[in-house]
């Protein structure tokens, strides 16, 4: 089982779960949590404990995401793509995704990992600077690894199928 695989099941992400998260307002309105994450870690100096407050609710709004909407009405989105592609990706040890699609991941997912060292280091330092090129590399990474499995999505599965329907 891939990491992406266990990291599904652990957050207990089904079928039904996967299809909600489909949903282009789940995508859309998750992009920007590490960035909400960040700033509500930032704010610690000036509100102090009270911190805790807002890092809980983005925690809270992290976990809810994927169950908040419904299963969208139509899956020819980007975003709905990208989400299959992920569901795609992550059972790719049992079906194999073509060619192309196997080295991009890998390095797009490096590379969004890459920033978050900076994040975390001009959290501790409250260097502004540093956490904002940590979080530009982490969402360009993160952007450009959701859009390559829009591709993988787009390449492997019929349009409009969910993963339910292909064959596994």
């Amino acid at each position: 089982m891939t990491l992406d695989a266990t990291m599904a099941r652990a957050f207990g992400l089904d079928e039904d779960t996967w299809q909600r998260h489909a949903n282009p307002w789940s995508v859309y309105t998750r992009i920007p949590v590490p960035s909400l994450l960040v700033g509500a870690i930032w704010s610690r100096t000036r509100i102090g404990r009270w911190c805790l407050v807002p890092v809980g609710a983005v925690c809270a709004w992290t976990a809810v995401n994927p169950r908040a909407f419904p299963p969208p009405r139509s899956l020819d989105h980007w975003a709905s793509r990208a989400v299959l592609g992920e569901t795609d990706w992550a059972r790719r040890r049992t079906v194999p995704v073509p060619p192309r699609h196997r080295a991009a991941p890998n390095v797009l997912g490096a590379v969004s990992a890459l920033g978050v060292p900076f994040v975390v280091r001009g959290l501790v330092v409250r260097n502004g600077w540093m956490v904002l090129f940590g979080l530009g590399v982490q969402t360009a990474g993160k952007l450009w690894f959701l859009d390559r499995m829009a591709l993988l999505h787009d390449d492997v599965a019929p349009a409009g199928s969910s993963p339910a329907e292909r064959p596994a």
